[in-house]
């Protein structure tokens, strides 16, 4: 039963979030497209809160994956959707987010039987990588370029800071040893592969390329 409420649960935040980023689409596309992307993340608590098994908990990042795909060769979910002539309008980051949900609710709530390892890639793909957008575009701070990649220092810096406190969290929890000197090697990691990954697959590496070394670290 906890299950099925799981998935009503999950629908209407889902749909309340992409309501609300109306909200944000006043302050440009690229505002409500990080706020849906950071809000997205939080499903990660409803899932640990009323999923016990991965079916379930695969659900609905797997009808995302579908609906997400439909959304980018049609732009159906305009909110979340990059305008023809954008800056990686080609990207299927929307679709990779929805992909890393359900690879990681079929191996955390299934094999491995730890959905923390999990919440610790969605929570840096949400909020890490979210807010380093945020943070790079509202501080001036200078840039740099990395392949095809332009990013900014602050952006970068938002990026380490907020990946190092969440392994930090996790390790500490997990009672792993050595958490500082853990957490500040997996920030600097994830740093690099997020400035590295092009078109959208640091929605794919970010997430789990963290979850995986959670697992190797505690």
């Amino acid at each position: 039963m906890n299950n099925i409420f799981g998935i009503i649960v999950s629908t209407i935040f889902i749909g309340i979030i992409l309501i609300s980023a109306k909200l944000f689409e006043k302050a440009g596309k690229e505002a409500s497209r990080k706020y849906i992307h950071i809000m997205l993340s939080n499903w990660w608590i409803i899932a640990l809160v009323f999923f016990d098994n991965m079916i379930a908990a695969a659900i609905m990042p797997a009808l995302f994956v579908v609906i997400n795909y439909a959304s980018y060769k049609m732009d159906i979910i305009k909110v979340m959707e990059r305008d023809e002539g954008e800056e990686n309008k080609d990207s299927l980051g929307t679709v990779y987010y929805a992909l890393t949900l359900l690879i990681l609710s079929l191996l955390t709530f299934g094999p491995l039987k730890n959905p923390l390892v999990g919440l610790c890639g969605v929570a840096v793909m949400g909020y890490g990588d979210g807010l380093a957008a945020v943070i790079g575009q509202s501080i001036k701070s200078p840039e740099y370029k990395i392949k095809d990649n332009k990013k900014t220092v602050a952006g970068s810096c938002a990026m380490f800071c907020i990946t190092l406190m969440i392994m930090a969290g996790f390790l500490k929890y997990s009672n792993a040893s050595y958490v500082a000197i853990k957490s500040i090697l997996v920030a600097g990691l994830i740093t690099f592969i997020e400035a590295v990954s092009i078109k959208g697959t640091d929605n794919l590496t970010v997430p789990l390329a963290t979850s995986l070394l959670a697992i190797l670290l505690v």
